[in-house]
């Protein structure tokens, strides 16, 4: 057997490429962990939010058709309708908006896996060097 510093220049490449495919492996079975571990953290509190989101929902149709009804009695009830459900659309409008907007400023990364892939890369530069 040939000494550590005999080895032949496509051994040690042969050594690097399967040393990279490893760390990618692991790089991707260290994100499908993150995410199986952060998806059964939320899991409670996003059912919890749900059932009330859907009781919400039900309180504010109740709320707009008496808001309906209090209207009607000085207008007709078509035109009392037509006006709860045209502030009501406008809200929504609203409020859909400023969603959009405070997705598009929600950070998606995972610190964990960006810090262990500028490692490796680290890794990866020492050894073909």
């Amino acid at each position: 057997m040939r000494a550590h510093s005999e080895r032949s220049v496509p051994e040690v490449v042969q050594d690097i490429i399967g040393n990279v495919q490893e760390i990618l492996r692991s790089e991707v079975q260290l994100a499908k962990t993150e995410l199986r571990e952060e998806a059964a953290e939320a899991a409670t509190p996003i059912i919890t939010m749900g059932v009330g989101l859907l009781l919400a929902a039900y309180a504010v149709g109740l709320l707009l058709l008496a808001a309906v009804y209090g209207l009607a009695i000085i207008m007709s009830m078509w035109s009392a309708a037509l006006l709860v459900g045209a502030v009501v659309a406008i809200v929504a409008v609203l409020l859909i908006n400023s969603g959009v907007g405070g997705l598009k400023r929600i950070n998606m990364k995972s610190e964990r896996l960006i810090a262990s892939l500028q490692e490796n890369m680290r890794w990866v530069k020492r050894q073909s060097e």
